[in-house]
């Protein structure tokens, strides 16, 4: 029999908060000693009460309007009572009958839609960290701030469940929600797998895989949930809803609980914390904050910059960003208007619009393809991400390249080190002066040059060749005249001189 797998996906994304949720206490745990980053607050002592914090929603706001969603003017906190020891409350402070965002969706790279139903914001739980016959909690995370974005059951493949988890990873990069930081846990991703059989109408039974921190063990986990499930029902077997959990190193997932229901959870209103009331103003300014988005840069670089480079330097919004002033900086510039005693001259007006435009297209190619195949292969690609060389650089970097001023090779060169810090503030054009990478493309001293090296007696038999018909030692030849030139002759310009003259 034929099954179609189904795919809901709750994520939980750590908000870029400096403090907690609840508490006035140092959000980012990293690299930070275990129970270092707590208050009397986590640990739940008597008589501690939580303090939202306001920054938490504003980026809650901003995360719902990056998903497309309905922000809510009308929200409120809830418990969720369950007892194990990252807990020390017995319950979690969350969202569950009224959250902050509402309905929305995210769209794929491939324009499909996953829906989404709505997120919450809640604090998170602390972490355990098990040994063989005994465990240890760590409190530092408990109460950072979260949204957990649950989809609808919109996904069918695996490959679909990581693009959507990527581009959520992306919008909440994006618009500065969250640091993205997946090997620290800042995004987190649950899926809910079913499998009925073709034409069924009714959704199968569900598991859910938790706590996965990569795009690829999203889909891994996937791939092996759904096989695991058509094993079961091809042998009769019925699915246990359960909550299972993934092995990396395994390549599968084990059971670990069965799957508890919301009744089981006992949810109660939050009495400590009044509910939210935002106005339209204030969602308004605050999803006016949001930069470009991933879509928007699809829109306006789809004609300029190839789309599998495109998707690739989409992983990185600084690139983006730089890749955005590019395009400013080299933007056509727009016909002056003219007085009407001007008219007459209106033939000699100079109208760079177009060469513009087009030249603007070369710079974006270019300087994306230069970010994906040179700065991202480089082992300091990191450290280089954060001091980017100026749009100005880039250009004039650009332009060269277009001018054949410099080789593809002297270009890749010279990009490098635009990011040594003994060249910064030097300019694309001073370095490559000074690195003697700057073609010959003065066509009289180029013929100059392949003259002497036509009068050359070892270049005979290759002249005489080429004369026969023997195409390929046109190559030879060019490399005797960029080894007359040491190297800098522009080696376009010097075959087609080398062409004419052997015509």
């Amino acid at each position: 029999m034929k099954y179609i797998p189904t795919i809901g996906i709750e994520c939980h994304v750590q908000l870029a908060t400096k403090t907690k949720l609840f508490s006035e206490v140092d959000n980012d745990a990293r690299g930070k000693e275990p129970n270092a980053c707590v208050s009397p607050v986590d640990y739940a002592l008597p008589g501690m009460l939580p303090r939202l914090n306001g920054e938490a929603v504003k980026l809650a706001i901003r995360a719902g309007r990056a998903m497309n969603c309905k922000i809510n003017n009308f929200s409120r906190f809830d418990r969720k009572h369950y007892f194990y020891p990252d807990s020390p409350k017995g319950y979690q402070i969350t969202q569950f009958y009224q959250p902050i965002i509402g309905e929305g969706y995210v769209e794929l790279p491939n324009g499909s839609r996953v829906r989404i139903e709505h997120a919450h914001l809640e604090g998170d739980a602390g972490k355990l960290t098990h040994f063989a016959d005994y465990s240890l909690v760590d409190l530092n995370r408990v109460d950072t701030p979260l949204i957990e974005i649950v989809s609808q059951p919109d996904i069918h493949s695996a490959k679909d469940a990581h693009d959507y988890c990527k581009e959520l990873w992306r919008l909440m990069t994006f618009s500065g929600v969250s640091y993205g930081d997946l090997y620290n846990g800042n995004m987190r991703f649950d899926i809910n797998v079913s499998l009925a059989p073709e034409g069924s109408k009714k959704l199968g039974t569900r598991t859910e895989t938790k706590n996965l921190n990569s795009f690829r063990s999203v889909e891994r986990a996937v791939e092996y949930e759904i096989a695991r499930q058509i094993k079961l029902l091809d042998a009769g077997e019925k699915i246990v809803q359960e909550t299972r959990g993934w092995s990396d190193d395994a390549g599968k997932s084990t059971s670990q609980r069965s799957k508890e229901e919301a009744k089981d959870y006992r949810y109660m209103p939050e009495p400590d914390l009044p509910p939210l009331n935002l106005s339209d103003e204030f969602i308004e300014t605050e999803a006016a904050k949001l930069p470009l988005m991933p879509a928007d840069y699809r829109v306006k670089f789809g004609g300029m910059i190839k789309p599998e480079i495109l998707e690739i330097l989409l992983d990185y919004p600084t690139l983006m960003e730089k890749l955005n002033e590019l395009s400013a900086e080299n933007e056509p510039s727009e016909t002056v208007p003219r007085e009407p005693h001007e008219a007459s001259e209106a033939s000699e007006a100079r109208d760079d619009g177009p060469e513009r435009a087009g030249s603007r297209k070369v710079v974006l190619a270019l300087i994306s393809n230069l970010f994906t195949s040179v700065l991202l292969a480089e082992q300091k690609s990191a450290e280089y991400l954060n001091d980017l060389p100026s749009a100005e650089d880039l250009s004039e970097l650009a332009e060269m390249n277009e001018k054949k001023e410099l080789s593809s090779t002297a270009t890749k060169e010279v990009f490098l080190k635009l990011f040594d810090p003994q060249m910064k503030g030097r300019g694309a054009k001073a370095i490559a002066k000074e690195l003697g990478l700057i073609q010959e493309n003065d066509l009289g001293a180029l013929e100059a040059i392949v003259d002497a090296v036509l009068k050359k007696p070892e270049t005979q038999k290759a002249q005489d060749d080429y004369r026969a018909g023997e195409e390929k030692v046109i190559g030879f030849l060019v490399g005797q005249v960029m080894k007359e030139s040491k190297g800098k002759a522009n080696p376009s310009a010097v075959q087609e001189i080398l062409r004419q003259k052997l015509a």
